[in-house]
């Protein structure tokens, strides 16, 4: 098979894409953080996004390599080939035809020397991923949301995010949420997280693991559940995560409001709430809100999956809302907006100081995760306990949690 394409070349990444070998560390507590963070804070930082070339080839055939290829499908990138151990059922399937699927010991050598690979798995630490896939030919590999940052002006998706110098003050907002935290892993991860967003450094802690299969559900949170709980599940994409608080709750709820702006997701999820048993059903409402900071109309791009979002590149006005005037009760929110969720807990702060909830958000979408999310939260919520996970690699899968103290149990 020939992959090349015309005009295609073979110009090597820039160095500063290059993400070379992870950085180990074991301390992470309040003192040790505060130099980590002033290391970061001195140094100049990434250059930015990647632009695409071809012959383009994906690394990861999973969820985040089917995303990959309906946001490149949307900006009208190519894809040559993609790579999986698990080619052959992947190809036996129908969620990649019409583009072959390799193993990565059938890819040929031309290829590895030509393609520009884009890795497309943040569930294992790409340092070592990146080394291996070195060693085995392959000549210029970057993150896929690296690549993906060069097409911002026309699809919303930032995962990959670089994250800009601290602008004078900022320093010390950052070293006030790390100070903040309930425990040392939270700083550790918080770190992390800024390393990879800053200067695209990966950073290992060995005291504070990096957890893929317990997000929203990490052991503080899963021993403060009772038998009563009322879980708002904004941004429920198809179900996922409120099937999960059925099976950590085990069906012992007294209700759930299902939240998801985008028809399509509605669709899937109404699916799954049609298989449930009729006694669990009646117990769980679906909201189209599209939650923000105020009522207004805005931008929403959406059609893209768990990727739908308040955006300027967005094919459609909506009305947005506020939790506050969906006049809940909940003892746990969720909140996964994919951006939005700053602006969320602003239009939410009533609902949020009267009823106290458990609260969990993704912050890894936006510079708000850096220190103005967390900092929100410690700012207008008296006797909580912070904490922060990460539950991915590459920057992805940060989560926030905050938990009353009245509610808190040791794990």
């Amino acid at each position: 098979m020939d992959f090349r394409q015309e005009g295609a070349t073979a110009a090597p990444l820039k160095a500063a894409h290059r993400i070379g070998p992870p950085r180990h560390l074991t301390s992470s507590d309040r003192v040790s953080a505060q130099r980590l963070l002033h290391e970061i804070a001195a140094e100049p930082g990434m250059l930015g996004p990647a632009s695409p070339r071809q012959p383009l080839v994906l690394y990861g055939g999973g969820d985040l390599g089917l995303l990959a290829r309906e946001h490149l499908r949307t900006v009208g990138c190519d894809i040559a080939i993609v790579v999986d151990r698990n080619a052959a059922a992947l190809s036996a399937g129908t969620a990649w035809r019409g583009i072959p699927v390799l193993a990565p010991d059938d890819v040929p050598a031309t290829l590895k020397n030509e393609a520009l690979l884009a890795v497309s798995i943040v569930t294992s630490p790409y340092s070592a991923l990146e080394a291996a896939l070195r060693a085995d030919g392959w000549r210029d590999i970057l993150p896929f949301y690296d690549l993906a940052e060069s097409f911002r002006d026309r699809h919303p998706l930032s995962n990959g995010w670089f994250a800009a110098p601290f602008e004078p003050g900022e320093l010390q907002l950052v070293a006030d949420v790390l100070d903040g935290w309930e425990d040392d892993r939270s700083r550790a991860h918080h770190l992390q997280f800024i390393a990879w967003r800053r200067l695209r450094q990966e950073w290992m802690f060995s005291d504070a693991p990096v957890t893929i299969r317990d997000r929203f559900f990490i052991p503080e949170i899963v021993h403060c559940l009772t038998d009563s709980e009322f879980f708002v599940d904004g941004g429920a994409h198809h179900g996922s995560v409120s099937a999960r608080f059925l099976s950590e709750s085990r069906e012992r709820l007294s209700g759930i409001v299902a939240i998801e702006p985008d028809a399509a997701n509605r669709g899937v999820l109404a699916d799954y709430l049609g298989g449930l048993p009729s006694e669990t059903r009646s117990r769980i409402a679906v909201s189209d809100a599209l939650l923000d900071k105020e009522c207004s109309n805005r931008r929403f791009h959406e059609g893209l999956g768990y990727a739908s979002q308040l955006s300027e590149t967005g094919n459609s006005l909506a009305t947005t809302t506020t939790l506050d005037s969906l006049d809940l009760s909940p003892t746990f929110i969720k909140l996964h907006l994919e951006g939005a969720e700053l602006a969320a807990l602003q239009g939410g702060a009533q609902t949020i100081v009267r009823h106290r909830p458990i609260l969990a958000l993704t912050t890894y979408h936006n510079p708000d995760g850096i220190w103005r999310t967390p900092a929100w939260l410690t700012e207008n919520l008296e006797d909580y306990r912070f904490l922060m996970r990460l539950h991915g690699w590459c920057g992805t899968g940060a989560v926030v949690y905050a938990i009353p103290k009245e509610r808190w149990r040791n794990s």
